[in-house]
């Protein structure tokens, strides 16, 4: 059984490592005489362990750096993009009207960087950053317009987008690698966290951990803990997608972290295929990611850790391994928005829940989230 499904996970490997990959291309700032009506842009700026390929350059490798480094990136949207989807550009052919386009980028350094995060939104709004942590298997463009997807779809302008990039091989074959990368990657987030605790500008910090990305914020929530350096969890909300997390060293991180208010939120799925294959490769014991929402233990455990566990399988997913579905923010954003502002309904306690979307498109708002 486990041979004939190592078989089948092998041959889906090969089916992804032959689709295409965005590569340096698609930073080259593009020139854009006329805006479409309707596009947008977001500018994301990056805290990134990876080296960059030459100084004063903003294409970064997959190679580690001692120290971290800054950049931002202006990425014009679409006027017709669709929600939970990159239209990535064309090498050929980039149109603002139909791709993500770069229309500005800007090398940084520590200083320039928290200036321009903390800067204060248009209309005065306090300062909200929002950090992304990409996982397993990404490379540094796939992480940044993913954070670009991110923002676009589930931000109304007051929310400041960071992505922490830390070097994944960005390869199928790399899952040992990166997780030693994603580990020595732990004091760059660390630093990161507690620098916005301290800023006294930064008024919110929303941190969303994807997949192996997951694992390492919980570990830098723990760093954190253990270092004393609380500043950032008065002003912290975080959510781990799909995390890539042991579920017994889990519990463990959660019994330093602490409680955290609002709680703790975890996106599920049951049926998340990468998830399986890790949970293979480290001898069948479970992952975070993959909890059944419906299993009384699950149910117990997230009142005990003081947790939120979301099954979000409601949602489609733009892989075949049904392991991104939290890209789909729009469907999300209801739970993504700041405590003070959830709808009526949406509980913010502890529990195991299954996300209910009203309607027949990805792009309706979510009405409901029933305890199961």
């Amino acid at each position: 059984m486990i041979s004939r499904f190592f078989l089948c996970f092998a041959m889906m490997l090969m089916l992804a490592a032959c689709a295409s990959r965005p590569g340096p291309d698609v930073l080259a700032v593009q020139r854009i005489n006329t805006r479409p009506p309707g596009a947008r842009t977001v500018t994301v700026y990056v805290a990134t362990m990876r080296e960059r390929a030459k100084p004063n350059s903003n294409i970064f490798t997959n190679e580690p750096s001692d120290t971290l480094n800054y950049a931002s990136f202006t990425i014009s949207i679409p006027p017709k993009h669709k929600a939970g989807e990159i239209e990535w550009p064309k090498k050929d052919a980039v149109d603002p009207k139909t791709n993500f386009v770069m229309v500005a980028q800007q090398v940084l350094d520590r200083d320039s960087f928290y200036k321009a995060v903390s800067r204060k939104p248009p209309g005065g709004k306090p300062s909200h950053v929002g950090v992304f942590v990409h996982g397993f298997n990404t490379n540094f463009e796939e992480a940044l317009f993913r954070q670009a997807q991110i923002n676009a779809d589930s931000d109304d302008g007051s929310r400041t987008p960071v992505l922490f990039s830390w070097p994944s091989q960005a390869s199928i074959t790399g899952y040992l690698a990166d997780k030693d990368a994603a580990t020595a990657s732990r004091d760059g987030l660390t630093d990161l966290l507690d620098t916005l605790g301290r800023n006294r500008a930064v008024n919110k910090v929303t941190l969303i951990g994807h997949s192996m990305g997951g694992w390492l914020s919980a570990e830098a929530l723990r760093q954190l803990r253990l270092s004393r350096k609380t500043a950032i969890f008065s002003k912290l909300t975080v959510f781990l997608a799909a995390p890539d997390i042991d579920a017994q060293l889990f519990k463990a991180q959660l019994s330093v972290i602490g409680p955290l208010s609002p709680p703790m939120t975890v996106l599920v799925s049951k049926d998340d295929r990468a998830l399986a294959a890790s949970r293979l490769l480290a001898g069948q014991r479970g992952r975070i990611g993959a909890l059944d929402v419906k299993d009384p233990r699950v149910q117990e455990a997230a009142q005990v850790g003081h947790v939120q566990i979301i099954d979000i399988s409601s949602l489609s997913s733009g892989d075949s391994f049904n392991h991104n579905r939290f890209a789909q923010v729009s469907s999300l954003a209801p739970i993504l928005v700041p405590v003070e502002a959830q709808p009526p309904g949406l509980t913010r306690g502890p529990g195991a829940f299954v996300l209910d979307t009203i309607g027949a498109t990805l792009n309706a708002p979510i009405n409901l989230l029933n305890g199961e």
